[in-house]
């Protein structure tokens, strides 16, 4: 099965949650190449593959990454990369992208990648940034000659173990007027606390750029609140392991308590949104203290709390997903309806690195769609 091209409905034949008007801020380039343009591109550069054919990539790759261990999943990463080092390669990655985006109900998405990863072909730092942004308007043209429309913007990643957050926090700063509308801290979590980056978040607070911070994903508490207090950041990546911070107890009857610690009570109070991927989080193990299944995922327990969570895919070609995939596996593990769906987009909408009036005419789009539906 492809999930790129999989119709999902509501459960008893209810509406198709592929047409629903979705919002996409957790979504990585390199993560989201199309099998059959990977072997493309690799048989242009002339490098090896662990299959040649598409199915059969489609399926290593999703093999691979469910290996219970974020350092193993980011791995599979050394083969997309590998073929997004040229020009044409990135533009068309991002075209596609955008594609594949918009042919799964997205009509707005920000998409995350990591400029300093595709440097080995002797483009510069803004070329890439420009390459991409190329790939990202034709997409959006694309998308907009089927009778849709897209919109995007471009997250520029550091790799948190790579030292250079300045570099890429300076880069994003410059392109924000050209489609970069934010920035990204991703990596290893476990031992990259932003704080190492503290000067980089200094930098983009000054210039008042957004930013997100992976945390809460590989690493647990102590890596959620460096993201917060060291790297100011406005949105968490994942942010799952948020719920350590949750107490639920039950007394003899049946009658259960639930309290906050003081880190979940502020993510919660101050309407920090979390970017989480429940197929990705099964994938990487970051809920394992809960379970292995859909339904062990604290989601469930942070929406229920009032918490601002949104969904996301994460990285498509790993999970074998879209968006839509992701919301079917939500509403069939917590028997979530329309209402329900509709304010996932619209926390994500309220979320997205966008100026207030944007986020409000997104909003309304929401509204609208699901109304529709």
């Amino acid at each position: 099965m492809n999930a790129a091209t999989e119709d999902y409905l509501l459960p008893g034949g209810g509406a198709s949650i592929n047409a629903l008007p979705k919002v996409s801020l957790h979504d990585h380039l390199d993560g989201g190449l199309r099998a059959e343009t990977i072997i493309e591109l690799a048989d242009e550069l002339d490098l090896k593959l662990p299959a040649t054919d598409a199915v059969a990539l489609g399926e290593w790759f999703a093999e691979k990454s469910d290996s219970g261990s974020l350092v193993e999943y980011l791995k599979t990463f050394d083969i997309t990369t590998a073929v997004m080092q040229t020009r044409d390669g990135l533009e068309r990655v991002a075209r596609e992208f955008v594609q594949d985006l918009g042919r799964d109900g997205v009509v707005y998405g920000e998409i995350r990648w990591a400029p300093e990863q595709h440097l080995t072909r002797g483009l510069s730092l803004d070329e890439v940034v420009d390459a991409v942004q190329e790939g990202l308007d034709a997409g959006a043209a694309d998308v907009a000659a089927t009778g849709r429309s897209i919109r995007t913007g471009q997250l520029l990643t550091a790799m948190r173990h790579a030292d250079r957050g300045m570099e890429i926090a300076e880069l994003a700063v410059r392109h924000r007027d050209r489609g970069v509308v934010g920035f990204d801290f991703a990596g290893a979590e476990a031992g990259f606390p932003a704080s190492k980056s503290r000067d980089a978040f200094d930098y983009l607070a000054q210039n008042f750029l957004p930013v997100t911070v992976h945390a809460g994903e590989a690493a647990g508490l102590d890596s959620i609140r460096s993201a917060l207090f060291d790297g100011r950041a406005l949105r968490l990546g994942h942010g799952v392991r948020v719920a350590e911070d949750i107490l639920i107890e039950s007394d003899d009857g049946e009658n259960t308590y639930v309290s906050l610690g003081e880190l979940s009570q502020w993510v919660k109070d101050r309407e920090i949104a979390l970017e989480t991927s429940p197929s990705s989080n099964l994938q990487t193990g970051a809920i394992a203290q809960w379970g292995t299944e859909m339904v062990d995922h604290p989601f469930d327990l942070l929406y229920q709390l009032g918490f601002r969570v949104t969904v996301n895919a994460d990285n498509r070609l790993m999970s074998n997903t879209s968006l839509s995939r992701e919301l079917q596996l939500l509403t069939d593990a917590f028997g979530y309806d329309l209402a329900d769906l509709e304010v996932f987009q619209l926390n994500a909408a309220a979320a997205a690195f966008l100026p207030l009036e944007d986020r409000e005419d997104l909003a309304e789009q929401i509204t609208v769609g699901f109304a529709e539906a």
